[in-house]
């Protein structure tokens, strides 16, 4: 069993890497990031990574160690974290782990579900129904079979769709009914899980836009026209399948203007932190904190000295 950590989870723009930065200052943690976007050099200020003074200040683990056109999975993270917290704790301090990449705090907690190996025939078979209908009819077929599965997959995202599709005919179980029972095996880790949050998703929204308009003014559009200039990735990589990525290469790329990319982000956004608030009140002993700045990093470094003199 890997040591004891703190889970700071929350939703997109909550501010848990402010948070963690006042809390490094305060606590004897190290930062081990839990975002799938911030795995990647070049993906800065649309993954809202933390500036190199500041890690230089703070360092963070599990940021900046592939090159986008590199694939990160779930299995690597697990691995690389586990190696992570237990050299933390050699060090006699405490790993926080940090993000909103829901899947790999759950594969950490957990392990990652005993699902079966891919079937080239049966994902064959769905790609061609795909090639004919599209993914939405069968993101739709999905949501009549794994209601579960299909909130929190977009009903374009084929890769996702097509897995849990072809789980159900192998298995004829419902992926979500095979994570939830490995999420249950997984309980007894002692953990501290803390959501960063406002208890109702609509008090986000507005903080969301404004964020994604400070990333546009802050070079957003020439980080991604940099990224698209090298010529070696395409948009069904990960890294540019990150919200807010996957919108402005359609822009960069000429098939839309800046406004509907703006417009796209906002909502893939917005449906993001609704799947993330899907994920996080389905998490088993978590304490949530609803206040922001100042407040929210008091009531966190309280529950965490609380947890540590235990």
């Amino acid at each position: 069993m890997l040591p004891r950590a703190i889970l700071l989870m929350g939703p997109t723009g909550a501010g848990k890497s402010d948070a963690a930065l006042a809390l490094a200052d305060r606590l004897p943690v190290e930062i081990v990031s839990v975002d799938s976007a911030m795995v990647y050099r070049g993906l800065d200020i649309g993954s809202a990574k933390p500036d190199a003074a500041t890690r230089a200040r703070v360092p963070h683990h599990l940021v900046d160690i592939r090159d986008p056109a590199e694939r990160y999975s779930a299995g690597e993270f697990v691995r690389e974290a586990g190696v992570l917290l237990e050299a933390i704790v050699a060090r006699g301090r405490v790993p926080l782990l940090v993000g909103g990449t829901m899947l790999y705090f759950r594969a950490l907690q957990a392990g990652l579900a005993s699902l079966p190996p891919a079937d080239p025939a049966i994902r064959a078979e769905l790609a061609a129904r795909a090639m004919a209908v599209g993914w939405p009819v069968l993101h739709a077929e999905l949501a009549a079979r794994d209601p579960d599965a299909a909130a929190r997959i977009r009903p374009a995202d084929g890769q996702r769709i097509q897995r849990a599709l072809e789980v159900l005919a192998l298995t004829g179980t419902p992926l979500s009914v095979l994570q939830r029972e490995d999420l249950r095996r997984g309980l007894a880790a002692g953990h501290l899980k803390l959501v960063l949050a406002p208890p109702e998703r609509a008090t986000l929204d507005a903080t969301l836009t404004a964020r994604f308009d400070a990333m546009l003014a802050a070079g957003f559009v020439d980080e991604v026209r940099r990224l698209h200039a090298r010529g070696d990735l395409d948009a069904e990589l990960p890294a540019l399948r990150a919200v807010g990525y996957r919108q402005l290469w359609r822009h960069v790329s000429g098939d839309c203007d800046l406004a509907t990319a703006r417009t796209e982000a906002v909502r893939a956004t917005r449906q993001l932190a609704k799947r993330q608030y899907t994920w996080l009140r389905a998490e088993p002993g978590a304490s949530w904190i609803g206040a922001r700045g100042e407040a929210a990093v008091a009531a966190l470094a309280e529950r965490i000295r609380s947890w540590l003199d235990r």
